[in-house]
């Protein structure tokens, strides 16, 4: 019990000192928003809404049990709770978190901007995660994330060997849907336009099989070998399933010579590593970027850099999965994973934001309380 209490003092410490930096980041008006989103529609337990979000950041950072922090929020005098009321309190909190990151994103202006006009951009995509310990469970998660928010809209946890498909999601008209290659198939780019919606989404040689406007099949590779790097290009081309033919943009982007390289090496990896033979025309293609679309009139240009931002997402939750533990889901109900989702993209958008700030904003590395003087009593 000793070297539990010397590691909470240690973390308590930590955390003590940096709150008020921490909370300098915090968009005005987050304590109010507890309430309004009913993450704190009563105190019991929780003396605020800064006693609420201390406590929760510990299970979402440090990664700990809801009953270790649950002890750690006791000896540290935040709040007195049990982990099923602090289950309560995460599964109310998911509206909290996903306000906050919108208005955090919002004030660092680059991630507020559009990326297609008139147009709202989703990215949905798929990661197997597991519960800690030796019998923990696994599960897929499946959700939607928007682009310009980083806020989860749409979250299902299934089991593993529950496939990944665009049919999973709600679609409205105006929605773009980005999705990597294990959501390229015909039948969830169906759905999407069949609400009204748009897909952009990486393929490979085989995910969508096409045609081209005569009716033959629409040969990639021959095109591909056209590209010189730095230049995008796009060829139009047509989707047939058994509810008729769709027509269908496919963009593409010939990578740098390391980059290939890399690409392909990977490949020859995993070949080895699942006992396949790994086909030539594979490998070819593993020197491109491709990138399907139903979007009409937008330039390959952009289309293919709307695609680099998905690309940026994924790589943020892969340090998300190594350094706050999004591998490890503890909830298996929607709601609570929901909730526990987005307090990871909160943790995630306030790293982001103490970075911004401390490289671009300010030289003392937060924001001034506007009104109140420094976050941070000044050396």
């Amino acid at each position: 019990m000793d070297e539990l209490d010397g590691e909470w003092d240690e973390v308590f410490a930590g955390l003590e000192e940096d709150w008020q930096v921490i909370e300098s980041v915090l968009p005005r008006g987050w304590e109010e928003a507890a309430r309004q989103t009913g993450a704190l529609i009563r105190t019991r337990g929780f003396e605020s809404a800064a006693a609420l979000l201390r406590v929760l950041l510990i299970h979402l950072v440090e990664g700990c049990s809801l009953r270790e922090t649950a002890v750690r929020a006791r000896a540290g005098g935040l709040a007195s709770v049990s982990d099923v009321a602090l289950l309560g309190r995460l599964r109310g909190s998911g509206e909290w978190f996903r306000w906050m990151v919108e208005q955090m994103s919002r004030r660092l202006s680059e991630a507020s901007a559009e990326v297609l006009p008139g147009k709202r951009v989703r990215l949905a995509d798929a990661t197997v995660v597991c519960e800690p310990g030796a019998t923990g469970s696994t599960w897929r998660l499946h959700y939607v994330i928007d682009l310009r928010t980083l806020a989860c809209e749409q979250v299902q946890v299934t089991l593993p060997d529950e496939g990944e498909t665009l049919t999973r999601f709600t679609v409205h008209a105006g929605d773009v849907l980005m999705a990597d290659r294990g959501l390229a198939h015909r039948r969830g780019i169906r759905h999407v336009v069949g609400h009204g919606g748009d897909v952009v989404v990486r393929m490979n040689l085989v995910s969508v099989p096409l045609e081209d406007a005569k009716g033959r099949e629409f040969r990639l590779l021959p095109q591909l070998r056209k590209l010189r790097i730095g230049h995008a290009r796009d060829w139009p081309a047509v989707m047939c399933d058994e509810h008729g033919s769709l027509a269908v943009r496919v963009c593409a982007l010939k990578k740098s010579a390391e980059q290939t390289r890399s690409a392909q090496e990977k490949l020859r990896q995993i070949a080895v590593r699942k006992g396949r033979t790994l086909q030539p025309d594979t490998l070819e293609a593993a020197g491109y970027v491709v990138v399907l679309t139903t979007l009409p009139d937008v330039a390959a240009e952009l289309i293919l850099e709307v695609y680099r931002y998905r690309w940026q997402i994924e790589l943020a939750f892969k340090r998300l999965k190594s350094l706050l533990h999004l591998g490890h889901l503890k909830k298996t109900d929607p709601v609570g994973a929901k909730a526990w989702l987005q307090g990871k993209l909160f943790v995630a958008t306030l790293i982001e934001t103490l970075i911004a700030v401390g490289e671009r904003f300010s030289p003392w590395g937060y924001f001034l309380r506007e009104g109140r003087g420094p976050a941070v009593p000044m050396a």
